[in-house]
């Protein structure tokens, strides 16, 4: 069975980025991701309000971090580190099938510019490498067809699309799966 262990937390670098622990000194960047309604139009999921659940997100991702549950990177440009443009992230790691799902969201001014191809090639290689995993998956909305060419353009292959599995304000919605193998 997959051992995942985070501590210390695993820093990854790229020619361009750092993708490195969050932390509370994030909740603003993290607070944008979770709110802005461009980075949210294909998540289905109710925006943040406050910085209050902002912070509270970042507790939870901590915990899932110490517990070995899951693990988040912030992903910054190495040239200013402080500063949050995205998140990249494995969850819902299914330990007993070495397989995790990854997650990602970025700042709409960093579209479009390899950034976020550049951040997952970075931490497909660590989930292979390091975390020993089998499989990985992308799980979409279909209608995001930008997520889509990301996802083939870095070895990902659509498994399946379900239909209306999910309800979100009043509505049913679709989900295309991807997947890469190692």
């Amino acid at each position: 069975m997959l051992q995942p262990c985070f501590q210390p937390f695993p820093e990854l670098r790229t020619e361009r980025l750092l993708l490195r622990q969050i932390t509370m000194d994030d909740v603003e960047e993290i607070y944008f991701l979770r709110s802005d309604k461009t980075v949210l139009q294909f998540l289905d999921k109710e925006p943040a309000a406050t910085f209050q659940e902002a912070g509270d997100f970042i507790k939870r991702i901590t915990k899932d971090l110490d517990d070995n549950n899951g693990i988040m990177w912030g992903i910054a440009l190495q040239e200013d580190p402080g500063k949050l443009i995205g998140s990249i992230c494995y969850w819902r790691i299914q330990k007993e099938h070495y397989r995790a799902e990854i997650g990602y969201a970025l700042q709409p001014a960093w579209w479009r510019k390899g950034i976020m191809k550049e951040a997952i090639l970075e931490v497909l290689s660590y989930g292979f490498s390091t975390l020993q995993l089998h499989s990985i998956e992308a799980r979409i909305n279909p209608a995001n067809i930008a997520s889509a060419g990301i996802l083939e353009s870095t070895g990902f292959v659509c498994e399946a699309n379900f239909k209306e599995d999910f309800y979100f304000r009043g509505k049913f919605g679709d989900t295309a799966v991807y997947s890469r193998l190692q």
